[in-house]
């Protein structure tokens, strides 16, 4: 749909829009209703309503509507035009070319590349940070994105087309842009102590951010989505287990389940769960004991006179949480993020000389290259082959 032609039109369409939006506030972050309102037609929000209703998992609904209002956005500055429906070809290549370029030749040549005019109305809308070409995995996530939702619609794009495949290649390798991974530094076992010890206070937020990071690292690096959707109900004890298990007298120790339930790598059908043992059992426990949580979300929102809100964490509070108590331990808040207890949860296992498989049931990653990467960095950190002149 077009956009109203008078000022007063358009900001009541951006109300209604916004309005519909709140059906979807337990899915689209709430902070960013309103910009998203502004940026997306009466067509876009239809069309996210109708995923939801058909079940699309949170997270992939979550970046469906960021990637396409940034779609719309990028269009309307880079053509003039609303996003059309099924963009052709000529359209799918110029995106590539405005977001994977070549530094060098753009050193040489400022028309290269993104224009000026559409990069600074991006940055305006604060839907681009970055310098320089983007992250080949950005550009492909939005332009799946725009596959999927060009289906959703019922009509076929040129998505496939080989021009567009080639394109792709061609700039991947003329931007030269290092794969960056989402946290710099893995929070292992070392980092994680650093980070418990600034939550030693007596106050609800030392108790819930304990709780958090313990649970978050020991049940195989939970994704920072996974932590603040988890709830009560998702919880159930289980018999205690043995410190050591070819032990029958060691100690035993408190053991919960917690199902996943549809995680990112996940169908409808299946429902994972993990298990969490020993000292994060304790620490959830004493945090739901503190705050009185019986049912709904486990993570929830504080504020700073310590009144515990009914909403749950965002995914983006969890990230907030890390970095702050990273800060408070002395370290480079720049260097970590949560998606470092993933990691650092796979390296410290690969240190431990624990079997990726085993790793990997408590991970739950599907990917087996993926999850290798932390041990093979691991092992050659640890092995002889880099030793040979020392």
């Amino acid at each position: 749909m077009g956009n109203p032609k008078s000022p007063g039109a358009n900001s009541q369409a951006v109300l209604r829009r916004a309005e519909q939006l709140d059906a979807l506030d337990a899915i689209l972050p709430f902070d960013r209703r309103d910009q998203l309102a502004a940026l997306l037609t009466d067509d876009d929000v239809e069309t996210l309503k109708h995923l939801a209703s058909e079940g699309m998992g949170e997270n992939t609904l979550r970046a469906l509507a960021s990637d396409l209002g940034y779609l719309e956005t990028w269009c309307q500055l880079a053509t003039g035009s609303l996003l059309p429906w099924p963009a052709p070809e000529a359209l799918l290549l110029k995106f590539v070319a405005h977001h994977l370029w070549d530094p060098v030749k753009r050193a040489e040549d400022a028309s290269h590349g993104m224009p000026a005019n559409v990069e600074v109305g991006l940055r305006a809308e604060r839907l681009l940070r970055s310098d320089g070409p983007h992250a080949p995995g950005t550009v492909r996530r939005r332009l799946t994105s725009w596959s999927i939702l060009t289906r959703w619609r019922g009509l076929t794009g040129a998505f496939g087309a080989p021009s567009l495949k080639s394109a792709l290649r061609l700039a991947v390798r003329a931007s030269a842009r290092p794969r960056q991974r989402k946290s710099k530094k893995a929070v292992t076992v070392d980092i994680l102590a650093k980070l418990l010890q600034t939550c030693a206070g007596d106050r609800l937020v030392d108790f819930r951010d304990h709780a958090l990071l313990l649970t978050a690292f020991a049940s195989g690096g939970r994704r920072r989505s996974e932590v603040a959707a988890l709830r009560v109900e998702d919880l159930a004890d289980e018999e205690p287990v043995r410190s050591n298990p070819a032990d029958e007298n060691s100690p035993p120790l408190p053991c919960l389940s917690i199902r996943l339930g549809r995680t990112k790598t996940t169908t409808s059908d299946d429902d994972e769960h993990v298990l969490l043992i020993g000292r994060p059992v304790t620490a959830l426990k004493r945090w739901l004991a503190e705050a009185q949580i019986k049912d709904g979300p486990v993570f929830r929102r504080i504020d700073q006179w310590g009144n515990i809100d009914r909403r749950a964490l965002t995914p983006q509070s969890v990230n907030l949480v890390l970095k702050a108590r990273c800060e408070q331990a002395g370290l480079d808040p720049a260097l970590f993020s949560a998606h470092g207890l993933r990691s650092g949860y796979l390296t410290e296992a690969a240190n431990r000389g624990i079997p990726l498989p085993e790793a990997m049931q408590q991970s739950l990653h599907k990917s087996v290259t993926q999850a290798a990467s932390y041990y093979n960095n691991a092992e050659r950190k640890n092995g002889r082959a880099a030793r040979l002149i020392v």
